[in-house]
């Protein structure tokens, strides 16, 4: 008995074998691929709207978070100068001297090391008469007015 086969014989059926398997193995038609397209951006459509939700309230709070943080500095520049900066003054007295005779206790640090911006990327509102003060920002809408996230927001509003 031979326990060596030739060669050729192994290769001769491999290679007959292989394109069979090859001819018999099938892809995804256009409809399947189709299908799972159309269930990828469903689920994306719903996770996105849930992320741009948690976004959208997240920087309403930042927004608040700085509306205090602000509202403290004012409350010392109050404390020491014997008032609030009026609206033509601005928030920028908090960043400099005013001189001694708007304020003869300011400093030596700055209240504040730069203009204070909403979670959008623009500046607080500021308005005053020197004895009250209120912060502002006009949303995510840049509008006055708007609902949910695009709602004006105020340091005078409890939430």
């Amino acid at each position: 008995m031979n326990l060596m086969t030739s060669p050729t014989s192994e290769t001769s059926k491999t290679s007959t074998f292989r394109p069979q398997l090859l001819k018999n193995q099938k892809g995804l038609t256009l409809i399947e691929i189709m299908v799972v397209i159309v269930i990828i951006g469903g689920l994306a459509a719903v996770l996105g709207r849930s992320v741009f939700d948690n976004l959208g309230n997240a920087n309403v709070k930042t927004t608040r978070a700085q509306f205090q943080e602000v509202s403290k500095q004012l409350e010392m520049y109050n404390a020491d100068c014997g008032g609030f900066p009026t609206t033509d003054q601005g928030l920028q007295v908090l960043m400099e001297d005013p001189g001694k005779d708007v304020c003869a206790n300011w400093g030596p640090n700055p209240y504040l090391k730069q203009m204070p911006k909403d979670a959008w990327q623009r500046a607080l509102i500021y308005e005053s008469d020197g004895t009250d003060f209120e912060l502002r920002s006009l949303g995510s809408d840049r509008k006055a007015g708007g609902g949910g996230t695009a709602k004006d927001l105020s340091s005078k509003d409890a939430n």
